[in-house]
């Protein structure tokens, strides 16, 4: 989400807030063994170097809406980075990657240490995801215990819990409707699509974010709803958009090859919208299918265009997003949060057009 950035000032608390928290947990790891330290030191390498979106949300509703303690809200910035971690170590283990942005991520690590030992492919395999699994649940318990360090009312704090945990219930479900929607060769319609992507991505990185800020700073709850709308709206138009990209964008830029969602058979806008045209019968066969070449690959793409599925996804993603600016428009938004998130969903668009 590089190009979808606001710039918030507090992000050096955040920063901070993440670094206790990890030379904490080492050394608490450190007094198990020197396997489980390290372990943790690969964790804190996975959640070092993001472009911290999410933070940046929290810091941004607080403070636009009269929040002040910075090192307080940072908690919450912290807290939901580290959901962030969790939920792609997850995600790789799911996908059965052990890349991300061209370095090993946990379980490619955990891999190679198990190979370096001895163990067959298979076994070293094994040793990677479970790796991964337990890497990624000590990130997602351990943002809960993030959140416990804010300091608020009982009401405000049981109120930010419960956004996380909405956060989290809903990645969740999304998750496990993507597994389902596999199990039927048919691809789902696209309300069904866009409804993952609510659960998948706007839940956590839009609406929740937003939504803790604007709690933290004591909003009113028109506000907080608006908020949560906005990242509804929003969060649906960046996914639309990401999966354009998944298939046609700049393997440099996006730090994935352009072929991996078409050889998994991602149901994304796009593929619901060919599978409903004559193009379909031609490409059915290859899409979703391990073997896939770079021509065929092309051959897909080019069906794509030419069916209209490229620019009917492109326009769906620039109808969410301005469906996400009529939100802002109510005279609860304060003018100066609304300046700090227009630019989201204007990049939002530019990405693929």
């Amino acid at each position: 989400m590089d190009t979808l950035l606001v710039e918030p000032i507090g992000l050096e608390q955040v920063e901070g807030a993440l670094g206790r928290f990890f030379e904490e947990s080492k050394v608490r790891a450190a007094k198990i063994g020197p396997g489980y330290h390290g372990l943790w030191e690969t964790l804190e390498r996975c959640t070092a170097g993001g472009k911290r979106f999410r933070p940046r949300l929290v810091m941004s509703a607080y403070q636009m809406l009269g929040g002040r303690d910075l090192e307080n809200a940072a908690e919450v910035g912290a807290a939901f980075e580290l959901l962030h971690t969790a939920l792609i170590v997850h995600d790789d283990v799911i996908d059965r990657d052990f890349i991300r942005r061209g370095i090993p991520n946990v379980s490619g690590r955990y891999r190679s240490i198990a190979e370096a030992a001895g163990m067959s492919a298979e076994g070293a395999r094994h040793v990677g995801f479970s790796a991964g699994v337990i890497a990624g649940d000590l990130a997602l318990s351990n943002a809960y215990r993030l959140l416990e360090r804010v300091e608020a009312s009982a009401a405000v704090r049981r109120r930010l819990g419960e956004i996380l945990d909405e956060a989290v219930f809903a990645s969740a479900a999304g998750e496990f409707l993507d597994i389902e929607t596999s199990l039927n060769p048919a691809m789902p319609p696209l309300e069904d699509i866009v409804h993952m992507a609510r659960l998948k991505t706007s839940v956590y990185s839009f609406e929740g974010p937003l939504q803790a800020g604007a709690v933290l700073a004591d909003a009113q709850e028109e506000v907080v709803v608006r908020l949560g709308e906005f990242g509804r709206d929003a969060g649906i138009a960046y996914q639309i958009a990401d999966d354009l990209l998944g298939v046609f964008g700049n393997e440099t830029r996006t730090g994935k090859t352009n072929w991996g969602d078409l050889r998994e058979g991602k149901r994304t806008a796009l593929m619901s919208y060919v599978s409903a045209r004559p193009e379909w019968d031609s490409i059915s066969s290859l899409v979703g299918s391990p073997g896939m070449s770079a021509a065929e690959a092309d051959q897909v793409r080019r069906i794509l265009v030419d069916s209209g599925a490229r620019d009917y996804s492109a326009d769906l993603a620039a109808d969410y997003a301005s469906r996400a600016r009529t939100h802002l428009e109510s005279d609860v938004v304060p003018a100066a949060l609304r300046a700090a998130l227009e630019p989201v969903v204007s990049a939002v668009v530019d990405r693929v057009r």
